[in-house]
């Protein structure tokens, strides 16, 4: 009888003994792993002096306007210091007020489809001699107000080009630099530094001389001294003004145009 008693008890409090001490390594583990879990300190100040990622870091239709071909890219924060990657269906870049400072032959390789470049009010003072040359559809290309001392080569299927106010001299801009546009229809190369005027294409309607350091044109400028009969047809606005050249001093200079140009008589 006394082993009986003695079997029941073991069957019955054995497995207890078991799961009691079963439960208590459990919760052991419970504690410790709680005890090491490292909670976020909201309080504690955070850190806001991290570097804010640069233009040149961010994807250019996040950091422009992409839209039907055209990318625009105007007054861009944070500050855009270079020419962004641009989409290769690009036809209009428009890249004003920013602070892009060169342009590379890299910046425009491979791009055929673009047809209006404008990168005014920018700080630019290098372009390589090579970055627009090989736009074959390029036909509008603005670099006014930056700071230019002399021009790159230029497409030939252009057909307005405005450098108005930038730092460009007579040496930085040869005397053929436009021979070779024979669409071209509109010249801007006001407020600069030129001490004589290029050589002007036959295409030209509008040409913009004015405020820079001209003192001097022949018969030659604007017409074909050795032809009387030459009557230069398409140009119809030539501005002077604000040179010190002395217009009344070279009559038969002009005897070709149809309207006398804008600038001092006397």
């Amino acid at each position: 009888m006394m082993q009986l008693r003695t079997l029941i008890f073991t069957s019955v409090m054995l497995p207890w003994i078991l799961s009691s001490a079963a439960k208590d390594e459990y919760m052991e583990v419970i504690k410790a792993k709680t005890d090491t879990v490292d909670f976020p300190d909201y309080d504690a100040p955070q850190d806001t002096n991290q570097p804010a990622p640069r233009a040149d870091e961010l994807p250019t239709c996040l950091l422009c306007v992409c839209l039907s071909g055209s990318v625009y890219c105007e007054d861009v924060s944070p500050e855009m210091s270079a020419v962004p990657t641009l989409p290769k269906e690009t036809g209009y870049l428009y890249a004003r007020f920013n602070k892009i400072t060169k342009i590379k032959n890299s910046d425009f390789a491979d791009m055929a489809t673009l047809r209006v470049i404008d990168l005014s009010e920018n700080l630019i003072s290098e372009i390589d001699d090579g970055a627009f040359s090989k736009l074959p559809h390029l036909e509008e290309l603005s670099l006014a107000q930056n700071r230019l001392i002399k021009l790159p080569m230029l497409p030939a299927k252009l057909v307005s080009f405005n450098a108005n106010s930038n730092h460009l001299k007579t040496q930085g801009v040869k005397a053929t630099a436009f021979k070779k546009l024979t669409e071209l229809a509109f010249l801007y190369l006001g407020n600069n530094e030129l001490t004589a005027v290029p050589y002007l294409p036959e295409s030209l309607h509008v040409v913009h001389l004015h405020n820079n350091k001209i003192s001097k044109i022949t018969d030659e400028t604007f017409c074909k001294g050795n032809d009387s009969h030459y009557i230069r047809t398409n140009l119809n606005e030539v501005r002077l003004d604000g040179n010190p050249v002395l217009l009344w001093k070279h009559p038969n200079s002009f005897i070709c145009l149809e309207t006398l140009p804008i600038g001092w008589y006397n």
